[in-house]
């Protein structure tokens, strides 16, 4: 599927929620990346990005049924990702130090499955704690504990 067309679709959804934008589209192997400027960021972006994560999947159920196979899709808008992720990295760290000064694991609810990977990317080559996933659905939560 050609750029132009990704974006015609993108233009589609955006014209249909009545959100007024300009976006840059870039593609990787298995991704693409949609950078979004406009006056309804907050719209977009929802309570705790839960708007924006539902745009996510539909766009990308869009281009890939388009492409025929499967494209995500990753959604920018007024650098809240980037914040995000920035706001996660500290988190981390931070909650690393409690777990080597407390000497016991901590639960971190509510991340999204994408901030889940951020940490665990983060803490991966540590020597000190070790990072994992543990629930099922909505009630998976991440752990950090020391290691043995």
């Amino acid at each position: 599927m050609a750029k132009d067309n990704i974006k015609d679709l993108i233009s589609q959804v955006l014209k249909l929620l009545e959100i007024d934008a300009t976006f840059d589209v870039s593609e990787e192997e298995d991704v693409i990346n949609v950078n979004l400027n406009t006056e309804d960021a907050a719209l977009v972006i929802g309570y705790h990005g839960d708007t924006l994560d539902s745009l996510q999947v539909i766009l990308s159920l869009m281009i890939s049924k388009k492409l025929g196979e499967f494209k995500r899709v990753s959604l920018e808008v007024a650098d809240y990702k980037k914040n995000r992720e920035e706001w996660l990295t500290n988190l981390a760290y931070q909650t690393k130090e409690r777990v080597l000064a407390e000497n016991k694991e901590i639960y971190l609810p509510d991340l999204k499955p994408w901030e889940r990977r951020i940490v665990h990317v983060l803490l991966a080559d540590d020597n000190e704690v070790i990072s994992e996933s543990v629930g099922e659905g909505k009630d998976r939560v991440l752990v950090i504990k020391p290691r043995s």
